[in-house]
């Protein structure tokens, strides 16, 4: 009887230990299994996320001012113009050309375009050794500012030689009273056709016409009076005739009369 009392006890104390010993297993496996879950859960996306987001969202200032630079030059190369490849001399030579070729005067801003966009200041400086060339080498041609451009023109020595080009076509003249009605526009300008015959005392309509087809006089508007009468002023083709660089060429009433 004793033993078998004494078995069950020892069955009792077998049976406390394996279940403190499960418990223990339990624990140490939840522990176990959600340890790493927290530290992954926390950890590895911060990390994840500050590694991605940082080099894609905010760029170093070294590679920012790297990109400026490159863009940069590549508007600075853009900007360089053909003509800075150019020597004076080899642009002396092509304005020289141009101005040989030309029927009629060039501008600044044609001569650019002509040249590659060479600049203004750059044109001028040119131009002016051109012309020192052209006195150097006493050739019967000279550089004249004419008309708001240049051209190349006989020197005035030569002027009986050339004419002997054209005596076989009929030299057009103006008659006094077209002269007169010319000058009444070219000083007057812009003037109507009333104020002309006020000026000069006569009709002025078929003189004015004939000017306009000349191409000496245009119509430039109309004046602000009653009736709108056209007003007319001279022409480009006025300043090359008369070889006038700017209206401001014109003789003042001083030099008029001491011709």
């Amino acid at each position: 009887m004793e033993s078998e009392v004494e078995g069950g006890v020892q069955a009792a104390r077998e049976g406390e230990l394996e279940s403190s010993a499960v418990v223990a297993g339990d624990r140490e496996l939840t522990g176990a299994e959600s340890q790493p879950e927290e530290t992954g859960a926390v950890s590895e996306p911060s990390e994840i996320a500050s590694a991605g987001g940082g080099a894609e969202t905010d760029p170093s200032p070294e590679c920012v001012n790297a990109d400026s630079a490159g863009a940069a030059s590549n508007d600075m190369e853009l900007e360089v113009s053909g003509a800075d490849d150019l020597s004076d001399g080899e642009l002396q030579r092509m304005l020289a050309a141009l101005l040989f070729a030309s029927p009629e005067p060039l501008g600044l801003a044609r001569l650019s375009s002509l040249t590659d966009g060479a600049q203004p200041a750059r044109l001028r400086q040119v131009l002016a050794k051109l012309e020192e060339a052209l006195g150097a080498a006493e050739l019967p041609l000279r550089l004249v500012e004419l008309a708001g451009g240049y051209q190349l023109l006989t020197t005035e020595d030569q002027a009986e030689t050339v004419g002997q080009l054209s005596r076989v076509r009929k030299a057009e003249r103006l008659s006094p009273a077209a002269l007169e009605t010319l000058s009444v526009v070219a000083y007057r300008q812009p003037v109507s056709k009333a104020e002309v015959e006020a000026i000069r005392g006569v009709q002025a309509g078929p003189l004015l016409r004939a000017l306009v087809d000349r191409g000496l006089i245009r119509v430039t508007g109309r004046a602000p009076v009653p009736g709108n009468p056209l007003q007319y002023g001279t022409t480009r083709q006025f300043l090359e005739q008369f070889g006038l660089s700017r209206l401001k060429d014109l003789p003042r009433d001083g030099e008029l009369a001491q011709g």
